[in-house]
């Protein structure tokens, strides 16, 4: 077949294809098990293919590239105008078709499987936390119904509900008692898996070189670093790093007509997970900034500072948290570590 763009619509054992030839005319439309869609796209010559960045999608992708094909990914909400009438599989297939051809598209990188087995071990310690917090949120409000709080910090939790549970207490009753122990190993267990998850991002950090490279600005630990890997890998896809950091959702929103220029608040769009671990190392930094005195002060610590003392605490930490991400993508793009007093000019320090 004289296919020069194919559009797939991913699903879990069913695909429906959409090609067309270098004139736009429709050649194929085509349904096809997993195990047929292998053997087409191997016999298939060279041509440019395009999916959502949905499940499964990176998987396919590196396979269909080593057949030869011209892989190209789409985030879903991008796909979405270009698909016409009802909604069915076929019609999906028809807009990424058209989708992929059009020449200011912007494409996700696929990612190897090192990327995702990254990532899937902060996912598994992100649904840990998470898990962690709303049983200790349960526990906090078990004994608040019987006059007991517990101070501020996860960490407060075990020492006092094992105080509680201690055989000779008498705050709560024995019912309450094995209620609490049961709540607490499950705790304890929690706190053991985010503790081995820790430490496998650990012993991926010290051998990614990228993520050494990372650890060395402000704000950028472990989590940090392999969470960014693990999401971007080629920083080069994107132009420059004002462009990562709107991908991060860490630029105001824009709603300009009329030679009106307005901006708003950040746009918060893009990564909600790599973001929220950009700003929360941007605030460790300026948590830490009040221990320190302002002749020991490098010049990016000044500007925060600065920043923060003008326009509020946050405004300064999300100022901090574009800039760390801009200076992420410098890094990597030209391969050096950062330097806290490279330059004092504020062209430099911006870049």
């Amino acid at each position: 077949m004289d296919i020069k763009t194919l559009g797939i619509d991913i699903g879990k054992n069913k695909f429906h294809l959409h090609g067309v030839n270098a004139k736009g005319k429709i050649v194929l439309r085509k349904q096809l098990t997993r195990p047929k869609l292998y053997e087409f796209m191997a016999n298939l010559n060279p041509c440019k293919v395009g999916m959502e960045a949905c499940g499964g999608a990176h998987h396919l992708a590196r396979m269909f590239r080593d057949m030869g094909h011209d892989v190209r990914l789409m985030a879903i909400q991008h796909v979405k105008p270009y698909t016409k009438a009802y909604k069915n599989d076929f019609n999906d297939a028809a807009g990424i078709c058209e989708a992929v051809s059009r020449p200011y598209m912007n494409f996700v990188s696929v990612k190897t499987v090192s990327q995702q087995e990254i990532l899937a071990l902060h996912n598994d310690r992100a649904r840990h936390v998470e898990e962690r917090t709303a049983l200790a949120n349960e526990i906090r409000g078990l004994l608040l119904e019987h006059g007991i709080t517990i101070p501020q910090g996860i960490y407060k939790i075990i020492p006092l509900v094992s105080d509680l549970l201690d055989p000779e207490a008498e705050e709560i009753t024995p019912p309450l008692k094995s209620l609490l122990t049961d709540m607490i190993e499950d705790f304890k267990h929690k706190g053991s898996l985010i503790k081995k998850r820790d430490g496998q991002l650990n012993a991926i950090a010290k051998t990614n070189h990228q993520a050494q490279q990372l650890m060395t600005i402000p704000g950028i630990g472990v989590i940090i670093a392999t969470a960014f890997v693990g999401k971007v890998g080629d920083v080069n896809v994107f132009k420059n790093g004002r462009q990562l950091a709107a991908w991060l959702g860490l630029v105001p929103q824009q709603y300009s007509t009329g030679g009106k220029i307005q901006l708003g608040p950040i746009s918060k769009r893009g990564d909600r997970y790599l973001r929220s671990l950009f700003v929360h190392g941007a605030r460790s930094v300026l948590c830490a900034l009040k221990y320190k005195k302002e002749e020991d002060l490098s010049p990016p610590m000044k500007w925060l500072k600065n920043v923060a003392d003008r326009r509020g605490h946050n405004k300064g930490v999300v100022a901090f948290a574009n800039k760390i991400a801009r200076v992420a993508w410098a890094l990597l793009s030209n391969g050096t570590d950062y330097q806290d007093h490279y330059s004092a000019s504020r062209k430099e320090l911006t870049t």
